[in-house]
């Protein structure tokens, strides 16, 4: 499992560092998906008020999402007796379930740190599961929000969404 954890690891800080070099970008993407979606379903009451305070949020979402990702505190998600307990805690705050995704994670890392030379290549795996799977939690929050769309789940979906087109 320490191949693993130090594939994950090497995958979060790529994923830091390609949201880091890419703040504005992300910010102007977010701002057009947020219009593009809240057109599409027409919220109720989504004037220019509301309009600016989720794009506020999003953009705290991103903030957030730059600390889950960030290498300097990224040991406490892969601490084991935390993870269970930040597991269970997510689980009932979430409104979307991501625990086959994160499984799905940690298959695709398990399967590349059997090869001999992975520990040498963690920069170039952890590129490959993003190419593969993408960013953590986002298929999860996408799949949820698109099968029951809803308002209070917009900044989620609308930052995953962002985060997808900038990663890759």
């Amino acid at each position: 499992m320490d191949e693993t954890k130090s594939l994950l690891n090497a995958y979060y800080e790529a994923l830091y560092e390609r949201l880091r070099a890419n703040r504005e970008l992300l910010a102007a993407r977010i701002e057009e998906l947020l219009r593009e979606e809240s057109a599409k379903r027409r919220f109720g009451g989504f004037d220019d008020d509301k309009f600016t305070a989720y794009l506020e949020a999003c953009l705290a979402f991103v903030e957030e999402r730059l600390e889950t990702y960030n290498p300097i505190g990224i040991q406490y998600t892969f601490d084991l007796s935390r993870r269970k307990e930040a597991a269970r805690l997510e689980l009932q705050l979430d409104w979307y379930d991501s625990r086959e995704e994160f499984r799905a994670l940690v298959e695709a890392a398990q399967a590349r740190t059997q090869q001999p030379d992975s520990l040498q290549r963690l920069t170039e795996l952890a590129e490959e599961l993003i190419g593969e799977l993408g960013a953590f939690p986002d298929r999860s929050i996408i799949d949820t929000y698109e099968a029951r769309p809803a308002l209070g789940s917009l900044p989620d979906y609308i930052v995953a969404l962002a985060i997808e087109e900038i990663i890759r």
